[in-house]
């Protein structure tokens, strides 16, 4: 049988119709591997925008985190300020009390605690001074403190005032930590060469005029009845 005829029989009347089918079915196969491409292509950037909002997702939670966490801190911090705030008022309050009837305070106790040449810092008997005062102070309940800082005529007047200040804030500073003096309680100043308790010019006259003097001012009734005599 020639093979024209074999074609025929098996092929169809058209000798190239197989041709077609075949290049039909190439094209079939490449197209849809070429959608899978596409189909994959998109899947990737569909797979890629998810991360990113994932990311941004992540990363606006974070902030949120850490705003949530800053809030957190103001507020804590506004209760600290509104808590101190409120102890100054109440402190001014009691200041305003104690001072309201300066002229019910009276004298109740004083001393004077001397220094080195050039120095602020306290001696043994200068705390021992402080410490007998303050024992008296300890069972008074409306007073005052006066701090007066003083240095002799030697040096300039300027230095001379800053030495005597930085002396009475040594004395109210050990009121305060080692006595528990509130602050607001004690009126302080320095006042230089000022006020001498010795108008001498020698070494002696020196040593008593480099000093801090110190007075309590009280006003409970019942220990100014108790301390008056009949």
């Amino acid at each position: 049988m020639r093979h024209e005829e074999v074609c025929e029989e098996h092929c169809g009347s058209d000798p190239g119709q197989g041709h077609q089918v075949g290049e039909q079915s190439n094209r079939n196969t490449a197209g849809i591997e070429e959608t899978r491409k596409e189909i994959k292509s998109v899947d990737e950037k569909a797979e890629s925008g998810i991360s990113q909002v994932r990311e941004r997702a992540m990363t606006a939670d974070n902030h949120a985190a850490e705003a949530m966490t800053k809030a957190t801190e103001a507020g804590t911090m506004a209760a600290d300020a509104r808590t101190r705030a409120d102890k100054a008022n109440s402190d001014v309050a009691s200041l305003r009390n104690v001072v309201a009837n300066i002229d019910d305070y009276k004298p109740a106790g004083e001393t004077s605690v001397l220094f080195k040449f050039n120095s602020d810092k306290l001696t043994p008997d200068g705390k021992e001074a402080l410490d007998k005062l303050a024992a008296n102070q300890a069972s008074m309940k409306r007073y005052v403190v006066a701090v007066e800082g003083f240095t002799d005529k030697t040096g300039s007047l300027e230095y001379n005032n800053q030495l005597s200040q930085r002396r009475a804030n040594t004395v109210v500073n050990y009121l305060v930590t080692q006595h528990n003096i509130p602050l607001y309680l004690i009126y302080m100043v320095g006042l230089g060469p000022n006020k001498p308790a010795d108008e001498g010019k020698g070494r002696e006259a020196r040593e008593k005029n480099r000093r801090v003097e110190v007075k309590i001012f009280n006003a409970d009734q019942t220990m100014a009845s108790t301390a008056t005599p009949n």
